[in-house]
């Protein structure tokens, strides 16, 4: 692997003095900030182990330089001449790059770091050079210092007349060494363990979470590259220690520290897509100039719909044109909150496919904990080394598509039973993971007993995090068409989607309820659901998640006639407090509810809604100050209830408006499929 010199910059470009100093600056200030930044210097740690001595040797130059300015400041000298002014300011720049680097080798990536000692030492070097010319201009004979402190500018000019950079011996070795795995890696040859272990604990990457650290550290630095060669050199790295970590210090623990997810934090709702509200990664506009999640619209499309979801308008044509500009925004912020991110388009995306190295080391991971995984004979160990599979699950689809290929998924059916609760979360959410890979859906379907087991986990899983992840992996699965069809045949998955929205907890329940609303999309599922009490448990929900419920009822309505009509009847009144109260969303989707059960439901359900005191004006507000698909469905209604007062009962069964009606697969449940 030839890594480029200048791979590894600091990551904060070279500051001008204006940035930093008002042109009002006294001298006083002027020296007091050098002591300052000086002394902030002076107090880092030298890098612990790497470029040890020169960065040693740079902050006990600092530590000088902070005693000159103390000197300069006890001397309170009246005024400087503008070649001292203008030395003092260069300073404080330098001092600046100093820190920076400093800083950036110190918590950075080690792996990374040490590829880059050699340009590193460079930098550290051409850093003292510019000290040694500074201080070389500097004017002391015209500043009228006392003799103490002109013999501390000469040493301290003595200690930046360093000739040439200096690099470690050892850290030379040991990169060398580590380009020696990777090339053994890319050529398919096992790297030797005791060289990995003996490098590994000189970096201090001697356990299995300081390596994690060290993967989040080297994905960060993905990002920090501008040029395909060195992020692809990156990514090699990620391999090889991901390799090292499960074979020297075992499989982690389910405890381990992790980043965060989605659902800890609250994201902007620019970024939100308006098909799912979850966090688009792959954000496209379509030829309405709506800007949806790729995998939405696509969803969306592919079930035959030729209008924009928000709009409701006719999409002159279904190209997709990705948002980078977009995408950008939100993977700068989903790395501040540190939170993975993984772009879906491949042109965008360094892949470990285009990565020999990677690719190989991934594999080798992957076959290391599929053969150990194999041969376990305690539950305990199994635990570990499923885990260890989850998370790199969770990792990419190169790493979803070896472990698949590698045949773990019958070894993970091993894993469903109920007898270890952790073993069996484990399990569960790796095939969750494993299923956002698309081939891997059709994997998960056809490998004997894998869907069996998910589903025997949904009904009767032993913690509610197994079940909801087990709703979570059908709600996946749906995402393919013939699989929403299978899946919606099966009562055993109708009856456990609806028990888990009835009774579960709220992260349970939301990932039962995005299932549901997935396979309502198909006309002959929503009978087996309305058999199976979905509609009361939308009752139930109304009071407290009234957005989720009038949502999956409108699905419902629309898609199970009558049958599903007549089960919603004694909702009217309900729908018509979120027409009242609810949110934007709520009430659009209410509204487009009662349409639908008025129009297919009689005069009898007209009747009904027209009880509702002062039912009249709140439709009439909302066709003055809703949405655009509120207005229109408020007018519809509207137009519905003065017909049923007039006695047009016909008019009101068999008539049809030209708006535009949501369809299952415009998911507006708040998220959507996480990663866990």
């Amino acid at each position: 692997m030839a890594v480029s010199p200048h791979a590894f910059p600091p990551r904060k470009r070279r500051p001008s003095a204006g940035s930093f100093m008002s042109p009002n600056f006294s001298n006083h200030q002027l020296i007091q900030s050098l002591l300052l930044l000086s002394q902030e210097i002076s107090s880092l740690q030298p890098i612990r182990c790497l470029l040890r001595r020169s960065s040693a040797s740079i902050i006990r130059k600092a530590k000088l330089l902070s005693v000159l300015f103390e000197e300069l400041l006890r001397e309170q000298l009246n005024g400087f001449s503008p070649s001292a002014v203008l030395c003092f300011e260069e300073l404080y720049i330098v001092l600046q790059r100093i820190k920076t680097l400093v800083e950036d080798c110190s918590n950075g990536s080690k792996m990374w770091l040490l590829m880059q000692t050699e340009s590193l030492a460079n930098a550290f070097h051409e850093l003292t050079v510019d000290l040694s010319t500074l201080l070389d201009i500097f004017p002391a004979s015209d500043m009228n210092l006392n003799e103490d402190v002109a013999e501390l500018v000469v040493l301290i000019r003595k200690q930046c007349s360093e000739k040439k950079a200096v690099l470690d011996p050892e850290d030379d070795n040991m990169r060398s060494e580590i380009m020696k795995m990777l090339d053994r890696i890319k050529r398919v040859i096992v790297p030797d363990h005791s060289k990995l272990s003996e490098i590994f604990d000189r970096l201090r990457l001697g356990d299995s979470t300081s390596c994690r650290d060290e993967i989040e550290n080297l994905e960060d630095e993905v990002q920090n590259q501008t040029d395909e060669k060195s992020k692809s050199d990156v990514i090699a790295l990620i391999g090889l220690v991901r390799y090292a970590r499960c074979v020297l210090y075992e499989a982690s623990t389910p405890r381990e520290r992790r980043k965060r997810s989605v659902s800890d934090v609250n994201f902007p709702a620019d970024f939100r897509c308006p098909i799912s509200l979850d966090l688009m990664r792959d954000p496209v506009v379509v030829a309405t100039g709506q800007t949806y999640d790729r995998a939405s619209i696509n969803l969306w499309i592919e079930s035959g719909h030729n209008t924009c979801p928000k709009t409701g308008q006719i999409m002159a044509h279904t190209h997709l044109i990705p948002n980078r500009a977009l995408k950008n925004l939100i993977g700068m912020w989903c790395r501040e909150q540190r939170i993975p991110f993984e772009g879906t388009e491949p042109s965008e995306k360094v892949s470990v496919f285009h990565n020999k190295t990677a690719l190989e080391a991934t594999k080798m991971t992957v076959l290391f904990l599929v053969n150990k995984l194999t041969a376990s004979q305690s539950a305990e160990t199994s635990n570990c080394l499923v885990h260890e599979l989850r998370v790199l699950a969770k990792a990419d689809s190169d790493s979803r598509a070896c472990i698949a290929e590698a045949g773990a998924l019958p070894l993970l059916v091993k894993f469903l039973g109920p007898d270890h609760p952790n073993l069996q979360v484990n399990a569960v959410t790796t095939i969750l993971n494993l299923s956002i890979l698309e081939s891997n859906k059709t994997r998960i379907m056809e490998t004997d007993g894998v869907l069996n087991g998910v589903i025997e986990v949904l009904r009767s899983g032993a913690t509610w995090e197994a079940k909801g992840n087990a709703a979570a992996t059908i709600f996946s699965l749906t995402c393919v068409h013939a699989n929403r069809k299978r899946l919606g045949r099966k009562t055993r998955v109708i009856k456990g989607l609806v028990e888990l929205a009835r009774v579960g907890p709220a992260s349970s329940k939301r990932d039962a309820l995005v299932a549901i609303l997935s396979l309502a999309g198909e006309r002959e599922t929503v009978g087996k659901f309305v058999e199976s009490g979905v509609v009361e448990v939308i009752c139930e929900l109304m009071d407290g998640q009234p957005e989720e419920a009038v949502t999956i009822l409108e699905v419902v309505v629309k898609r199970g006639g009558l049958v599903a009509v007549a089960a919603a009847y004694h909702l009217i009144r309900k729908l018509a407090a979120v027409l009242r109260e609810g949110t934007d969303r709520a009430r659009e989707s209410a509204a487009a509810t009662l349409v639908n059960i008025c129009r297919k439901g009689g005069s009898e359900t007209v009747a009904e809604l027209a009880t509702v005191t002062g039912i009249e004006r709140v439709i009439w507000e909302m066709v003055g100050l809703g949405t655009g698909r509120g207005r229109r469905k408020a007018a519809s209604l509207l137009r519905i209830l003065r017909r049923w007062a007039a006695g047009l009962d016909g008019v009101v069964m068999g008539g049809h408006s030209s708006t535009t009606h949501v369809s299952s697969t415009s998911i507006v449940l708040p998220g959507s499929l996480n990663l866990s």
